[in-house]
């Protein structure tokens, strides 16, 4: 699993979405159908409620690298824009 990742390949669709995909897929299956256990079968559905939360915490183990890259990006983008836009405005003050 990588953990570094330039704007541009963070953007690309990799083999760590695929398995952000199916760790997400399976922590929602794992907790929805714990918390149902739960009220059953107290062991069975504490299992598979902890299971649920380690897969999503594998899952943003994965994705998260990915998404603060592209987090930053923007942001640097966004104030890029700002500045510009500031800079119009003043202008068309004046």
């Amino acid at each position: 699993m990588r953990r570094k990742w330039t704007p541009q390949e963070a953007d690309e669709w990799t083999r760590e979405d695929y398995w952000a995909l199916v760790f997400s897929s399976l922590a929602y299956i794992l907790i929805m159908v714990g918390t149902g256990l739960l009220l059953l079968l107290p062991l069975w559905g504490a299992l598979a409620t902890l299971a649920g939360l380690v897969a999503a915490g594998v899952m943003y183990w994965i994705i998260d690298p990915k998404l603060r890259t592209i987090s930053t990006e923007y942001e640097t983008r966004q104030k890029e824009y700002l500045r510009d836009l500031e800079r119009t405005m003043k202008w068309e003050e004046e």
